[in-house]
C-alpha cells in the first residue's frame, strides 16, 4: 500500500494498522474522542499547549473516506432552538443614523466578547450585515465589539488563525514549508472587519484598526500563551478599495489564487482577493523561522518587488473555475489547486488560435471576456450582465458593438473552431448529427422571429428556430455549425424594414430547415476534418424521404421516423389502376397488398425482441428491448428501397422509437444499438449549452450577433472537452 499523504502528516502502511488497533481498543468512543485520544499518542499539540485533536480527526475522516478503517457512527445532534424574531430584535436594539466626525466618538472602547452574553450580537450583527456573514469560527480566535464613548455600538472585529496555504504571505516571509509549519500559528487572520451601515463617521475604521492592534498582542497572549507576530487579511476588490488597510499601514504583498478551505481539500471559488499583511515585530521573519536578510524590506515599496503576474488586477476575473459553476457539466471536471494554472495556459493557448480573426486588439480582448462571461456562473449570461460582472458599466455599450456591428470575420472563427474540434474529437468512428433547438422570444424586432412550433414550449408561440450540427465519436462531442431559420413572411415586402434594422444579408433567400440542414451536412463533408459512418435525426427530418435521398451516399443515415411510417413486409405488387372517366388521364400504379405502420408492426407477436444494454448512463447501464428487420419503405404509398427497420422500446413497453436505416445488410446489431443512442450527444450539448453556458440568454437581434453568438458557445463548449483532455492526461502521467 502507497503512503497515505494527508495535509502535514504522511502515514505509512504502520500507522493505519496503529489507528485501526486503536479504534478496535477503544470500540465504545465516539469520534471526537477517537480523535483526542490519537493526538495524545503522537504527542500532537499546539502552540498553546491544545491538542491538535481536530486534525486528528481530519485524518480519520480521510481514512475512512478511502475505506482504510471503519469508524463509529457520527453522534446525532439536537436542532437548537431558533430565536423569533422579536427576541432577535430585542438582543439587535438597533440605532439610528450616526453621522458625525470622529472626535464626537472618541475615546474607543474595545471589548472582548468571547464566551460572554455579548458573543450572540456580535454574531448576529456579522450574520445580518457583514457581506460573507457568519461562520463557525474555529481554533484560536478574537471577538471584539467597539464602542463609542456613550456607549454606542460602531463596529465588530474577528481574529482568527492564518490560513494554511497562502502564496503571496509566504513569499514575503520568505519560509520554507517546514518553517510554515512550526510557525504559522505566529501569524493572524483578520477574518471579520464589519462598520455598521448605519455609522457613516469618516476615518473611523483606520482609526478602529490602529487601536485595536495595539492591544490585539497583549489580548492574544493571554488567551493562548504566545504572541503573534504578523497580522493577514483579504480584500474583495470586486467591493472594497482597501482604503482603511492601507491608512493604517497594512502592506499589499499580492492576491489569492481564489481558493478556500473546505474540509480536507481546497476548493476553487474564482475570486481573487488581494492580500494585506501587517508585521506586528521589525524581526517578523525571523521569528517565524526565516532568519537571512536576502529579501525586500515589507513597507509600502514592497509591492514594487512583485512580478506582474502576482500583482491584483483590478476589475479582471479568473477565467476558468468560479463559485457556482456545475463542475459536473460534461465533461466533468474535478480540479484541485495545482491545476488552476495549467487551466490558464490552456486557455490563453487555446484563445491565441482565434486572433488573426479580429482586427483590433480591443476585439481580441472582448472576445476573451464575452468567452469568459459564458462560462460564468452569473445568472444571465447576456451581453449587459456579462460586462458589468467582469469588466464595467462604461464597457456595455463596446462589447454590444462588438457582437453586433463589429468588424471582424465570424465565419473565419467559426473555421477554427471546426480545425480545433477534429483535432479533438474526429475519429473514424464518428457520427453526424442534425437537430434544431427553438428559442422563445417575447418581441417581434429581433431577426426570424415569427409564431411557429417551438419545441420547448410543445406549442406554436413566438420564438427563433436555429438548425444546429454536432459531431460525435469516442473522443468526445461538439457542436460545429447552425443555421437561424428565417421564415418565409421574413422576406416579404411588409418585412423590409425589420430585415434592415436585423442586418440581415441582401442576397439572403428563404430556406426550409431541410435545407439548411444539408446545407451544413454537405459543407461539412467536403471539408473532409470529420470521418463519419452515420449520420443521425430526429423524426421531423427523419420523415422526408427526400432530404434522406440526398445526403452522402458514403455515410449511411439512421433516422429517427414517426410511428406512423408505412412500411412492408415484402416488397408488394403493384397495379396500373383503371380510370373509368372521359379523356385522356396519366394511369396511377396502386399496390395490391397495404402497407402497415411501424407502430403497428411493433406489435406483431413474431418479432424477436433482445433485451440489450445500450450505454453505461450517470445513473447506471441503459438497458432496452430492440430488434431490427428489413423492410420495403413506403413513398406516396408505393414501394421504394428496401431498408432497415430498427425498434427500440423500453422494459416496461411504454415507449417506443421508431428508426429507419439504409445501413449494409453486413452491418451489426450491436454497432446498430450504439448508433441508436447517438443523438444524445447533440441533445446533450442543447442542454448544457442552455443551462450552464448561456446558450439561450442572449438578447441581440441582429442577423450576424446570432450566430456570432452561438459560434462563442460552441467554443467554450469545446474549451471545457479540451480541459478535460489536458487534466486526464496530466493526472495519468
Amino acid at each position: 500500500m502507497a503512503d497515505q499523504t494527508i495535509r502535514d502528516r504522511i502515514l505509512t502502511d504502520s500507522d493505519i494498522e496503529y489507528i485501526r488497533s486503536l479504534i478496535e481498543r477503544h470500540h465504545d468512543k465516539n469520534r471526537n474522542q477517537l480523535s483526542k485520544i490519537l493526538a495524545e499518542s503522537w504527542q500532537w499539540y499546539q502552540a498553546n499547549g491544545r491538542l491538535k485533536d481536530r486534525a486528528c480527526r481530519g485524518i480519520l475522516s480521510v481514512l475512512e473516506e478511502r475505506k482504510l478503517i471503519s469508524l463509529p457512527p457520527p453522534r446525532k445532534y439536537k436542532q437548537p432552538i431558533k430565536r423569533n424574531q422579536s427576541q432577535t430584535q430585542l438582543l439587535l436594539n438597533l440605532e439610528p443614523l450616526l453621522e458625525c466626525s470622529l472626535d464626537a466618538v472618541l475615546p474607543l472602547r474595545f471589548t472582548v466578547v468571547c464566551q460572554t452574553p455579548d458573543e450572540r450580537l456580535w454574531n448576529e450583527l456579522i450574520r445580518r450585515y457583514h457581506y460573507l456573514s457568519y461562520k463557525l469560527l474555529v481554533g484560536s480566535h478574537l471577538k471584539y465589539l467597539v464602542y463609542s464613548r456613550d456607549g454606542t455600538i460602531l463596529a465588530a472585529l474577528g481574529w482568527g488563525s492564518a490560513v494554511w496555504k497562502l502564496k503571496s504571505r509566504d513569499k514575503a516571509i520568505g519560509w520554507t514549508i517546514e518553517q510554515r509549519k512550526k510557525n504559522l500559528h505566529k501569524v493572524i487572520n483578520n477574518n471579520r472587519f464589519l462598520i455598521l451601515p448605519w455609522i457613516k463617521i469618516p476615518n473611523l475604521a483606520s482609526t478602529i484598526l490602529s487601536q485595536n492592534i495595539r492591544m490585539l498582542v497583549d489580548d492574544w497572549y493571554k488567551r493562548y500563551n504566545y504572541r503573534p507576530c504578523l497580522l493577514e487579511t483579504f480584500v474583495d476588490a470586486r467591493r472594497f478599495k482597501g482604503t482603511c488597510y492601507r491608512a493604517a499601514n497594512w502592506i499589499l504583498v499580492g492576491q489569492t489564487k481564489g481558493f478556500e478551505k473546505q474540509g480536507n481539500s481546497f476548493a476553487f471559488h474564482g475570486n481573487p482577493k488581494e492580500v494585506f499583511l501587517y508585521p506586528l515585530t521589525k524581526q517578523f521573519r525571523k521569528e517565524l523561522g526565516h532568519d537571512s536578510d536576502d529579501l525586500p524590506l515589507l513597507s509600502h515599496t514592497y509591492y514594487l518587488s512583485v512580478s506582474s503576474d502576482e500583482k491584483p488586477k483590478r476589475g479582471v476575473k479568473m477565467i476558468l473555475q468560479h463559485k457556482g459553476w456545475n463542475r459536473m457539466l460534461p465533461p466533468p471536471l474535478d480540479l484541485q489547486e495545482e491545476d488552476i494554472e495549467l487551466l490558464g495556459q490552456i486557455f490563453e493557448t487555446y484563445h491565441r488560435l482565434f486572433d488573426e480573426s479580429f482586427y483590433r486588439v480591443e476585439q481580441t480582448q472582448l472576445s476573451r471576456i464575452y468567452l469568459q462571461g459564458l462560462m460564468s456562473p452569473i445568472v444571465r449570461k447576456s451581453m449587459e450582465p456579462i460586462a458589468l460582472a467582469l469588466m464595467s458599466t462604461e464597457r456595455v455599450r463596446a462589447l454590444q458593438h462588438f457582437m453586433g456591428t463589429g468588424k471582424w470575420d465570424t465565419e473565419a472563427i467559426a473555421a477554427i473552431h471546426r480545425t480545433q474540434a477534429a483535432e479533438a474529437v474526429a475519429d473514424p468512428q464518428g457520427v453526424i448529427s442534425v437537430d434544431g433547438s427553438d428559442f422563445p422570444k417575447k418581441g417581434k424586432e429581433s431577426v426570424g422571429v415569427a409564431r411557429q412550433y417551438c419545441g420547448r414550449l410543445g406549442k406554436v408561440d413566438n420564438c427563433q428556430a436555429g438548425v444546429f450540427l454536432a459531431y460525435s465519436s469516442p473522443k468526445g462531442y461538439a457542436l460545429l455549425d447552425r443555421r437561424l431559420f428565417t421564415p418565409q413572411i421574413w422576406f416579404s415586402q411588409e418585412y423590409q424594414e425589420r430585415r434592415q434594422k436585423c442586418q440581415m444579408p441582401e442576397d439572403l433567400q428563404f430556406k426550409t430547415k431541410l435545407e439548411l440542414a444539408q446545407e451544413m451536412i454537405w459543407q461539412l463533408y467536403k471539408e473532409g476534418q470529420f470521418p463519419a459512418r452515420w449520420i443521425t435525426c430526429d423524426e421531423f427530418f427523419g420523415r422526408d424521404g427526400d432530404f434522406l435521398d440526398q445526403l452522402p451516399k458514403e455515410i449511411s443515415y439512421f433516422a429517427e421516423v414517426p410511428c406512423s411510417t408505412h412500411v412492408w413486409f415484402k416488397r408488394p405488387k403493384t397495379v396500373i389502376g383503371k380510370y373509368a372517366g372521359k379523356g385522356p388521364k396519366p394511369k396511377k400504379a396502386k399496390c395490391l397488398t397495404k402497407s402497415k405502420t411501424v407502430s403497428e408492426l411493433s406489435k406483431n407477436k413474431r418479432l424477436n425482441w433482445k433485451t440489450v444494454c445500450l450505454a453505461e448512463g450517470a445513473k447506471g447501464p441503459i438497458m432496452a428491448e430492440v430488434v431490427r428487420i428489413r423492410v420495403i419503405e413506403s413513398r406516396n404509398a408505393l414501394p421504394c428501397q428496401e431498408i432497415w427497420l430498427f425498434i427500440r422500446r423500453s422494459l416496461d413497453k411504454k415507449e417506443y422509437k421508431y428508426f429507419l436505416s439504409n445501413a449494409p445488410l453486413d452491418c451489426g446489431m450491436k454497432e446498430m444499438c450504439h448508433v441508436s443512442t447517438m443523438r444524445w450527444p447533440i441533445e446533450q450539448c442543447f442542454q448544457e449549452g442552455k443551462s450552464e453556458l448561456g446558450m439561450d440568454h442572449y438578447e441581440h437581434r441582429s442577423w450576424i450577433a446570432w450566430h456570432r453568438h452561438m459560434t462563442f458557445v460552441f467554443i467554450a463548449q469545446l474549451f471545457l472537452l479540451l480541459v478535460r483532455q489536458n487534466l486526464k492526461k496530466k493526472h495519468q502521467l
